[in-house]
């Protein structure tokens, strides 16, 4: 982006407070990236939000004319009806090419403007059945993290909404950028869209960052032979444990999620650099030029120099 983007939170009533915060720190303008974030309701004032609190918010629907992004967190209960005044602002910003994202719940008010007909979806998964059911018209997709479609987009539930932002920035700046604000707001720099939300299980699992130090010792040397022994080994615990409490926390295995880290390093590095396939295969641990162009392509569907050209303007 060559000059400021702007990002509007559209807050409604009931909204949940995690999911107006999370793209009010991701596009932050003290993360030095080009993005100015603000937001508004259906008129300026104070919007209740769910709990004991409200939003102060400095403008009204007529705020969206200036946005270059609209961004709806969710907010409960999931499918209050929205004034119909929100879904011709929606539908109007849509028009105009703006782009539109949900959080959660979000995606609810999308949905109700007809901005998500004949288009797959996504949401928290305890209401994903209620969205199929008033929108048979959209493809629901309940066990993902987020769903893109070019210029709608829509996330599950809260933590789900900061993958999604961090994969706008993803779209709009690379890789480096969203690693950056992944490393300042300290979450993982990458889940992919497909990968499954947590459902509840019939035990309780914890969700936590107990593995956070031995995710970031790999990320450091994915050029090294990474095995679930070396992992395990890191984390002090058995290799049973280990790859039982990383799959609860990542939703990927190991290997999985070290292949997918080793593909986001080359993303970076052709984004970033000059060199070549081979020499960016060895430096994440990839080995050859052929085995990076194999998984390059497998996980995004474009060879590497296809990506580099879109990110550089050359191949």
């Amino acid at each position: 982006m060559t000059r400021t983007h702007r990002v509007m939170v559209l807050v409604l009533d009931g909204a949940r407070p995690l999911d107006v915060g999370i793209p009010a720190e991701v596009f932050h303008p003290e993360t030095g990236f080009p993005y100015e974030v603000s937001t508004c309701g259906v008129t300026a004032g104070t919007v209740p939000a769910d709990g004991r609190f409200g939003f102060a918010v400095p403008r009204g629907l007529e705020a969206l004319n200036d946005a270059d992004t609209i961004i709806v967190p969710g907010y409960a209960p999931a499918g209050r009806p929205i004034p119909e005044e929100v879904c011709e602002a929606l539908r109007s910003a849509a028009a105009r090419g703006t782009r539109i994202a949900s959080i959660c719940y979000g995606a609810f008010a999308l949905a109700d403007a007809g901005l998500l007909d004949g288009l797959r979806a996504t949401t928290h998964w305890d209401a994903a059945e209620q969205l199929a059911a008033r929108h048979p018209q959209i493809t629901v997709e309940p066990n993902v993290l987020f769903v893109d479609e070019g210029s709608i987009l829509t996330s599950a539930g809260a933590a789900a909404g900061l993958d999604l932002c961090l994969h706008i920035v993803r779209r709009d700046l690379g890789v480096r950028a969203a690693n950056d604000i992944a490393r300042g707001l300290v979450t993982a720099p990458y889940r992919t869209g497909g990968q499954a939300q947590y459902l509840p299980k019939t035990t309780a699992v914890a969700h936590g960052d107990t593995l956070a130090a031995t995710r970031e010792w790999a990320l450091e040397r994915l050029d090294q032979e990474l095995t679930i022994a070396s992992l395990s080994a890191h984390a002090l615990m058995s290799r049973r444990t280990f790859l039982r409490r990383f799959t609860e926390e990542t939703g990927v295995t190991p290997l999985q999620w070290i292949l997918r880290a080793r593909i986001d390093g080359a993303r970076e590095l052709l984004e970033s650099s000059d060199l070549g396939v081979d020499q960016i295969a060895d430096r994440v641990g990839l080995g050859t030029g052929a085995n990076l162009r194999l998984h390059f392509r497998r996980v995004l569907d474009v060879s590497p120099s296809e990506y580099r050209a879109t990110f550089t303007g050359r191949a």
